[in-house]
């Protein structure tokens, strides 16, 4: 996964009607971090990732 930083790692089988990884990225966006989640399939979990070169001037932008 060149070029992204995982911020954290959430299983995929989380409880019915909870989402913690897009809470997580949610919260990361608040603070201005340009949070996306991505599914990861060998490891079957949810990463919350900022790519390489965004920041939170590059997403006002």
């Amino acid at each position: 996964m060149n070029g992204r930083t995982v911020l954290e790692r959430f299983p995929a089988g989380g409880p019915r009607g909870s989402w913690p990884a897009e809470e997580f990225a949610y919260a990361r966006r608040l603070e201005g971090l340009p949070a996306e989640v991505v599914m990861d399939l060998a490891t079957d979990m949810f990463l919350v990732i900022v790519r390489a070169g965004d920041t939170a001037g590059d997403a006002a932008a």
